[in-house]
């Protein structure tokens, strides 16, 4: 059956049968050449029909079917362990200068090689060295520690390395960068739910990282809660 759309479109390969016995001939038995293959092939697009309505059964879809639900913002804080709203201005304000020496030295440092003297102007190497990345760099290292933090903890050395490239990423986010450190926000106020006291060492860390992603960054939903 040929419908309507074929008829008005040009065949890429325009081979027809010849006759009823030919084409007998060909859906018996294996195609002897490429023409009688390509004639085999339409033959049997011939015979398939236009429309095919599947025949489902809404019975298994309900038994089958899973639901996946994220959570938006970040895990409330356990009593006592969310920080103060006058700690969380200073950590941002504390952030924006680093920024703000970061664009200063960046095309300095672009022309030196790192050495000590880039550390003696006040920044440690993590910072030193993501300074030089460009952006997609930046993002691409991003992904691969926020990747790591979902499955693991947050060692001083990860925290050192989150808070490095989140200084050096550039605002306006792109969509990329908003995923990430929202995704990033989430893993710490996740983890922050499983310490045992405010004495854990971790807290000021996990405070820190949602502190920047919700302060800094403008992710306010994600934002500790306070009086």
């Amino acid at each position: 059956m040929r419908s309507d759309v074929e008829d008005l479109m040009p065949r890429l390969l325009p081979i027809e049968t010849e006759n009823k016995t030919e084409a007998l001939r060909l859906n018996e038995g294996a195609p002897r050449n490429p023409q009688e293959y390509l004639r085999q092939v339409q033959l049997e697009a011939s015979l398939c029909p236009e429309v095919v309505v599947a025949q489902i059964d809404p019975m298994k879809l309900r038994k089958a079917q899973t639901v996946n639900a994220s959570v938006s913002g970040c895990q409330a804080a356990p009593e006592g362990l969310s920080p103060s709203l006058g700690w969380q201005r200073q950590q941002v304000a504390n952030f924006s200068n680093v920024r703000q020496s970061i664009a200063k030295h960046r095309r300095h440092w672009s022309t030196q090689t790192l050495d000590e003297n880039v550390v003696m102007m006040g920044f440690p190497p993590f910072l030193s060295i993501v300074s030089r990345l460009n952006q997609t760099t930046v993002l691409a290292l991003l992904e691969i520690l926020v990747g790591w933090f979902e499955e693991g903890e947050l060692v001083p050395q990860l925290g050192r390395w989150l808070y490095a490239l989140l200084a050096c990423l550039e605002k306006p986010l792109i969509p990329e960068a908003h995923s990430l450190i929202r995704q990033l926000a989430r893993r710490c106020g996740q983890l922050r739910t499983t310490l045992p006291s405010q004495e854990d060492t971790r807290l000021p860390a996990l405070n820190l990282l949602i502190c920047l992603v919700a302060r800094y960054f403008e992710q306010n939903d994600l934002a500790d809660k306070h009086e």
